[in-house]
């Protein structure tokens, strides 16, 4: 079971160099980022988590350019979006964004996605947010025809494009994983139509219950899909020995534990707290 970190980086926080440095010494995995363009004043939606808003949502710098940063660092450590609002972004402009990092990093990025929760800020972008899943899913079949075409053409509902020419292509093929973030049931059946693996948090499991993992991969094969084509990386991990030998039990491929948006005197003892429990769990 691969173990990695997610981290709200703001202009206050440990600099993405140096964190995926110190997460590479350690034989961490993968460092991952989400994304917010901007918080609205105003909230029509309340947040799925409950309680506030922390002030990283409000800070938070662009996941790419993050994610390149801790690319030039490192050699092994893999970079992820997570998630990365593709509701929010043009699609052959993000193509064109994915394949780029994808290449800067030597095929080490994972694409999490996800079609978001503040009905304000997606509002913000000119997108409706009751059609925002069909958007979402036509704009990631659309940079899937790009990747792997030389002249791809995309004709939907939402998104039209005649034919046209955009290299570079991904360094992984036919592109890099599209890890789909949401909770059981409807970001599942996502993941299922047209992901390469699926993202819940561990609080969504403590909610549903463990079960929803099996009930994922009977969806998955009804679709006609392997389960083992849709790897499950669980977020929001605690730091608790039991749970991980739990999660490594129920065929987890990777769990994801969080950093606040501090210094490093902050991150790295909970860095090398996380290090000893990797030891302890021989990985």
């Amino acid at each position: 079971m691969k173990i990695g970190a997610v981290m709200f980086f703001t202009a206050e926080s440990m600099h993405p160099a140096a964190l995926g440095r110190a997460l590479e010494e350690r034989d961490f995995e993968s460092l991952w980022v989400p994304e917010h363009t901007h918080i609205p004043s105003s909230r029509k939606t309340a947040y799925p988590a409950g309680g506030g808003l922390i002030r990283p949502y409000y800070e938070i710098m662009d996941p790419f350019l993050v994610l390149n940063a801790a690319a030039t660092a490192t050699t092994r450590l893999k970079i992820g979006t997570g998630i990365c609002l593709v509701i929010q972004r043009d699609p052959i402009v993000l193509a064109k964004m994915v394949s780029s990092i994808d290449q800067l990093s030597g095929g080490r990025f994972l694409f999490g996605v996800g079609n978001g929760w503040n009905q304000d800020e997606i509002e913000n972008h000119g997108t409706v947010f009751k059609s925002r899943h069909k958007l979402a899913r036509e704009r990631i079949e659309a940079m899937k025809t790009i990747w792997a075409e030389e002249e791809p053409e995309y004709h939907g509902e939402f998104v039209n494009f005649d034919r046209m020419k955009q290299w570079p292509k991904p360094r992984q093929k036919p592109h890099p994983p599209i890890i789909v973030g949401g909770a059981f049931p409807h970001a599942a059946r996502r993941a299922v139509r047209y992901g390469d693996g699926w993202i819940p948090r561990d609080d969504w499991l403590e909610r549903d219950g463990v079960g929803i993992l099996d009930r994922f991969r009977d969806m998955a094969k009804e679709a006609g899909r392997d389960p083992a084509s849709l790897p499950i990386s669980l977020f929001r991990v605690p730091d608790r020995i039991e749970r991980l030998r739990q999660y490594r039990d129920l065929g987890i491929d990777r769990v994801v534990f969080s950093l606040p948006a501090e210094k490093e005197d902050k991150i790295l003892p909970i860095l090398d707290r996380w290090f000893e429990l990797k030891r302890q769990f021989g990985v």
